[in-house]
């Protein structure tokens, strides 16, 4: 109103408490409500499965070059150990490719239910080459004709040991792939027993 008077508290009142007014009136939140601790301030939290979905892309996404290089190491390394278990074994589950299948399963055990002439030819050779350094003539002449001798059966032993695999993969598996299996199974022949891999899992004149 004109004219109407003022009280003195009115006009010198604080301009602080205005000031503080609308922090007064902000709208209080309930803190005792938990927050999810993935959830960022001021956000709703997310539901349980976009948090495991969430956890699971974190675990496994590596950080750095560093600890991809060493999880496909141990992923390496845990393979590696599976084929050598397998290779000792003959799960054929882990095996090397080269290795896996029927039709090889075969050919390894019908090499491995034989003898072969080819599996001694490491110790005769290492016999024939001590003859040979001996120096006698007849020695020397006769290690000679050992190792002919020894060509030529092995090469004898392992055409008819082909030929009757051969044979027998193709009445066993007519409609199977039995490429590479009969030279896989030559190049079986030529190592001991005793040093073959996958282990022997057939015993000498056992029909596979």
């Amino acid at each position: 109103m004109p004219g109407e008077r003022l009280p003195l508290g009115f006009v010198f009142r604080s301009r602080a408490k205005e000031e503080k007014a609308p922090a007064d009136k902000a709208v209080v939140t309930d803190s005792s409500q938990p927050r999810h601790p993935q959830a960022p301030k001021g956000r709703p939290t997310p539901k349980r499965s976009e948090a495991q979905s969430q956890r699971r892309s974190v675990a496994n996404t590596p950080m750095t070059r560093k600890e991809a290089a060493k999880r496909q190491r141990d992923e390496r390394r845990a393979q590696m150990d599976r084929q050598r278990q397998a290779l000792a074994g003959g799960d054929e589950r882990y095996l090397p490719v080269r290795d896996k299948g029927p039709v090889r399963k075969f050919a390894r055990d019908y090499i491995d239910s034989r003898f072969n002439v080819a599996e001694f030819f490491l110790p005769m050779a290492v016999v024939i080459l001590v003859l040979s350094m001996v120096r006698v003539g007849s020695l020397q002449t006769i290690a000679l004709l050992l190792w002919l001798v020894v060509i030529v059966l092995i090469v004898l032993d392992s055409i008819l040991t082909g030929f009757r695999l051969r044979k027998r993969l193709t009445e066993r598996f007519p409609d199977d792939n039995r490429r590479g299996a009969v030279a896989y199974a030559l190049m079986r022949s030529l190592q001991m027993r005793r040093l073959r891999l996958p282990k022997p899992q057939v015993k000498r004149g056992e029909r596979p």
